[in-house]
């Protein structure tokens, strides 16, 4: 048997290829290069951004805090750590562009952020670094500085703002010219600012928080910008310029003061200085900015400093002297008129003297007037003084004391002449007691003892007083006894004064109009009311003495203040008032007076 054998099948044809290796070779060195450090770099990334998670980008930071490679609540921690006090920092603002106040100087206000509605959000703030995709990684994007984030609640940016305004604020100011002294002084003028609160709302936000630290650093310690925030405003300029307050100055303001302006009144003649004519000028803006005179006639003709040149000006009228003559009353003398200076028209009369120049152009005259007396020999019938009401007598020991102050009293007293209706006062009347006034030093009684003072023994004479206006039937207003009794005046019915203290006053209510005669002698002091009788008869009962107390007996002061005081028992009384008319008792009146003890009072080396 044989066998053949096939030919072997025909072979494809034998195809040459690359591998990586021999195609990584081929490519040029330099791009060989690149492609393997990218290659590791992105192998390193993916092994990072597996490592990392959500991590802040390398690099990042905010006003200088590193954060980088932090998770957000690592990074949000870190910012609330190192810039929580930033942002509670005081906002320094500066209202308007030049924000001046009256010396030029920058007024600087200060802001609460929590009051302003302004607070840092750092949770914002971390979400706004981000987290890098895999490619930024990769690529070494991200990281750097980041703005931190503001939140701001414009309600309470508002509040803050108005409140701001209400103290900042001002209004527009023109020129002006007032005086001192008598020299002008200007008042410059000043543009009127008004705070734009909406359009602030945005600068505080811009503004705020603070400058961020030097280089260096701790941001914690980071101080309020050196500059402050400019919040915007509205202004209102002046019409009043320079051109003005000079021309203000050389047509009225120092023309008005260059010298006094003289009145004269009758024989007198009133100086009106300068100081009291520039005390009522004022220059002031008319709606066109230019400066006008405006006088106060009024305020000056009322001003108390021309009281003094007024009094000296004047002449009081005297009184019709009247007296009893048999039981009659008659005029002794006639009385004369006084005149009077017509205050309200001095300041008329200075005003348009004011821009004159020289001496004879500023004198003028003012008005006078004539006043009558109250009491003529015409009149007094009229006005009812016709008789006697009362009249009474205090008998005191002379002593030279006594016998001036007494006087005094006395004479300044006499021809008082009350109207119906008017209150009648001793110490208006005599004026205080002193040297000055015609009175002496003389005993008084003072803290219930005697001592020296200015005016002792002028009791005698408001006892006087009140008894004669007891008798008279008109009615006490105030009135005072002496702390413990002195035997030559009345119980009960007696009266002291004191200066500042104590008055001895009555009221005219007897119809008509009640003329005072007052007289001294050596030895005695006599008060008599003329006028018309309310009452027939006024009559006077005293009460017995009670509630008796016995004196004491004590030093008195060392050397010449003192003053020995016999003793005397204390105790109450009372004294009635009755009024008769036609023979019946028409009403009555009852006194009640408290005398204390008069203690014994020995003076070294008396008895």
């Amino acid at each position: 048997m044989s066998y053949s054998i096939p030919p072997p099948p025909a072979q494809p044809p034998t195809v040459h290829r690359r591998g990586i290796g021999r195609r990584l070779a081929a490519l040029p060195r330099p791009v060989l290069i690149s492609a393997v450090a990218f290659v590791a770099l992105a192998a390193g990334g993916v092994t990072g951004y597996l490592l990392m998670g959500d991590g802040i980008a390398e690099g990042t930071t905010v006003r200088g805090v590193d954060i980088g490679g932090l998770s957000a609540e690592e990074a949000r921690a870190k910012l609330e750590a190192e810039l929580g006090d930033l942002g509670t920092a005081p906002l320094r603002v500066v209202i308007g562009d030049d924000g001046n106040d009256e010396a030029g100087e920058p007024e600087i206000h200060e802001l609460d952020p929590a009051e302003a509605g302004l607070s840092l959000d750092f949770e914002a703030t971390v979400a706004a670094a981000g987290n890098p995709s895999l490619l930024d990684r990769i690529l070494g994007r991200g990281g750097g500085e980041i703005e931190l984030v503001v939140h701001q609640d414009e309600e309470a940016g508002r509040t803050a703002l108005t409140g701001l305004a209400a103290d900042s604020d001002r209004t527009v100011r023109e020129g002006a010219i007032t005086f001192t002294e008598g020299e002008p002084e200007v008042t410059t003028p000043r543009a009127g600012v008004a705070l734009d609160v909406e359009d602030s709302l945005g600068r505080l936000r811009e503004g705020y928080p603070a400058a961020p630290p030097a280089d260096g650093a701790d941001p914690a310690d980071a101080e309020p910008a050196a500059d402050p925030v400019p919040l915007p405003v509205t202004r209102a300029e002046p019409l009043t310029g320079e051109a003005e307050i000079e021309e203000a100055l050389r047509a009225w303001a120092e023309p008005a003061v260059a010298g006094p302006v003289l009145l004269t009144a009758g024989d007198a003649t009133l100086t009106i200085s300068p100081t009291l004519i520039g005390d009522h000028l004022t220059l002031s803006a008319d709606d066109t900015g230019a400066l006008l005179p405006e006088f106060d006639a009024a305020a000056l003709s009322a001003d108390e400093r021309l009281d003094d040149q007024l009094a000296a000006a004047e002449t009081e009228p005297v009184e019709a002297e009247l007296r009893l003559d048999g039981g009659q009353v008659v005029a002794a003398s006639p009385g004369s008129n006084g005149s009077t200076v017509d205050r309200d028209a001095i300041g008329e009369a200075v005003e348009p003297l004011l821009y004159a120049e020289g001496e004879a152009a500023r004198t003028g005259t003012v008005a006078t007037e004539e006043v009558e007396p109250v009491i003529t020999p015409a009149n007094y019938r009229d006005l009812g003084i016709v008789e006697e009401m009362s009249s009474f007598t205090v008998e005191f020991e002379p002593a030279p004391y006594r016998i001036t102050n007494i006087g005094r009293a006395a004479e300044l007293i006499n021809g008082s002449a009350v109207a119906p209706g008017e209150e009648w006062s001793f110490n208006r009347t005599v004026g205080e007691r002193t040297e000055e006034n015609g009175f002496v030093e003389g005993i008084i009684i003072l803290d219930d003892q005697y001592t020296n003072a200015q005016g002792g023994g002028v009791s005698a004479v408001a006892t006087t007083m009140f008894n004669a206006m007891f008798f008279a039937g008109v009615k006490p207003v105030e009135y005072g006894a002496h702390s413990f009794y002195i035997e030559r005046y009345p119980e009960g019915r007696e009266a002291t004064v004191a200066w500042g203290h104590l008055d001895l006053r009555f009221l005219n209510d007897s119809g008509h109009t009640i003329y005072i005669l007052a007289s001294a002698t050596d030895s005695s002091v006599t008060i008599t009311f003329l006028g018309t009788k309310r009452y027939d008869e006024v009559r006077s009962e005293t009460g017995p003495r009670t509630n008796v107390k016995e004196p004491g007996s004590r030093e008195g002061a060392a050397g010449d203040a003192c003053v020995p005081q016999p003793p005397l028992e204390g105790f109450d009384v009372e004294v009635t008032r009755i009024f008769v008319d036609d023979g019946t008792e028409a009403g009555r009146e009852t006194y009640r007076t408290t005398y204390v003890p008069r203690d014994e009072v020995l003076c070294e080396g008396g008895d």
